[in-house]
């Protein structure tokens, strides 16, 4: 099935309620915060393959209010955050 077949037919049965491709691995911005100090990294940084556990979709002006965000997430403080801009 196409991907915009599927899209449709989820979006007619109400069990999509939102999504949208997310850049690759190499434009993300890592967060973490680490003993109250925020820090970011440039890519992807994963021990093993990436993986993603969950989304949150924020809207942001630019990449720094969005590390601001990102940095407030509880995961940034546990594991860490991807901020990643969607395709225009």
């Amino acid at each position: 099935m196409p991907v915009e077949d599927w899209v449709t037919e989820m979006d007619g049965s109400g069990a999509r309620l939102t999504g949208n491709r997310v850049r690759p691995g190499t434009d993300a911005t890592t967060v973490r915060v680490r003993n109250g100090e925020v820090v970011v990294l440039d890519g992807p940084y994963a021990e093993t393959k990436e993986q993603i556990a969950g989304f949150d979709i924020i809207e942001a002006a630019n990449l720094d209010e969005a590390i601001e965000i990102a940095a407030k997430h509880p995961m940034a403080w546990a594991g860490m955050v991807d901020v990643r801009p969607f395709w225009d």
